[in-house]
């Protein structure tokens, strides 16, 4: 019976190649909430610390002669004994791939163990352009064996219906591919109290491209010249850190903006209780590169906090218009720059939206009731296969 019957938690292989990135909470934050099921995180490499009393297994623990160089050949070939030989006598019951690029490479170690493979979708995975992606070593083999995944594969997560649409456009088999959100912690997340915030406008993201730091930054200028209370916080590094950095000097903000760099989850969201408004300002890439969804908002959204994001990609489904935030176009600083005066300019605005954007992710997005249906999806697949001859 899937998920057992007698109280036992039956193992499942959570995998991602980069474990424990300080930028992902949310796969973590998810698969520890299983009740059925119990996660033992595969991969290649570790980022960060396993949660308390999980346990990761990784390529770099194999040891021997030149292990960079064997995790190299492996990210080639996609050979999947590496990964057996992790695993020992292990036996998960599935493999839960997370991004689009891990379900390619775990495809070979589900086949070869006889188990299930679900893959989850989150964004550069179903919009990235095809050039991009070849350019890459990490993610050349992708678009290579997509077409294998999307006929071998058992299940089709997607972090949102943009995200759905770009999957199935992608040739991927309408009865296996659904809309799941990953959802947030809304016990964890208490709403904030009115006198917990500041003139503080949060940023949080990696200093990349399609997040659109950039036209934040020209947007507060705006802001910042007929308002001498506000700051803007932003959390997050990346490869566009000093350009942003030096925008910002050029505009003579230096002591109006801060740069906090990459935060543990703890730390942002005690960040996010003082901010008055999060911003998300999202942007199609040169290489088509599209926000999946976007849990900062989310999370943001659940501490009270109402957010003015992108009207792009999954955005808009984590934000009703007016209501819990603002949408603007993207690319438009001076839209963007009166959206988040006009919240800024009223504090009743502020609360009544923060409110709003707290019942919505009760309604739609709590972790709890998306990871009861994340194990019905489980029960699914391996019922599935028990029936098939």
């Amino acid at each position: 019976m899937p998920g057992g019957d007698s109280g036992q938690a039956r193992e499942i292989a959570v995998f991602r190649h980069n474990l424990f990135k300080i930028s992902e909470p949310f796969i973590t934050l998810q698969a520890q909430q299983l009740a059925r099921y119990k996660p033992i995180y595969l991969g290649r490499l570790r980022y960060g610390d396993a949660p308390n009393g999980a346990e990761s297994l990784a390529l770099r623990d194999l040891g021997g002669w030149w292990p960079l160089a064997r995790i190299g050949w492996q990210m080639i070939t996609r050979r999947p004994g590496p990964y057996q030989r992790l695993l020992a006598d292990r036996h998960p019951a599935l493999i839960h791939a997370h991004f689009g690029v891990e379900g390619v490479y775990a495809l070979p170690l589900a086949k070869r163990l006889g188990v299930p493979l679900v893959t989850t979708f989150h964004g550069f995975d179903a919009t990235l352009s095809t050039a991009a992606l070849l350019s890459s070593p990490a993610w050349a083999n992708y678009p290579l064996f997509r077409r294998q995944l999307a006929r071998q594969g058992d299940l089709f997560l997607c972090a949102s219906a943009f995200i759905r649409d770009r999957v199935l456009g992608m040739g991927f088999p309408d009865a296996r591919t659904r809309i799941h959100y990953i959802g947030v912690d809304c016990q964890a997340i208490q709403p904030r109290d009115p006198g917990e915030e500041t003139s503080t406008i949060l940023h949080v993201a990696r200093l990349v491209e399609v997040k659109g730091t950039q036209y934040l930054i020209r947007a507060f200028d705006q802001l910042a010249r007929r308002s001498a209370n506000v700051e803007l916080a932003i959390i997050g590094d990346g490869p566009l850190k000093r350009s942003l950095q030096a925008l910002v000097k050029s505009l003579g903000l230096g002591h109006r903006v801060r740069f906090l760099g990459a935060l543990p989850h703890a730390q942002v969201l005690a960040w996010m209780r003082k901010a008055a408004m999060l911003v998300l300002p999202s942007v199609r890439t040169s290489t088509g590169r599209v926000e999946g969804l976007g849990m900062v908002m989310l999370e943001a959204a659940a501490t009270g906090v109402p957010v003015v994001g992108s009207r792009i990609g999954g955005i808009p489904e984590g934000i009703i218009d007016g209501q819990t935030g603002f949408l603007a176009p993207e690319k438009a600083p001076d839209a963007l720059a009166r959206r988040m005066g006009d919240l800024l300019d009223d504090s009743a605005m502020r609360l009544q939206m923060g409110s709003q954007a707290r019942a919505l992710v009760e309604e739609r997005f709590d972790i709890r009731r998306q990871t009861e249906m994340l194990e019905g999806f489980y029960d699914a697949v391996l019922s599935m296969r028990s029936t098939v001859p």
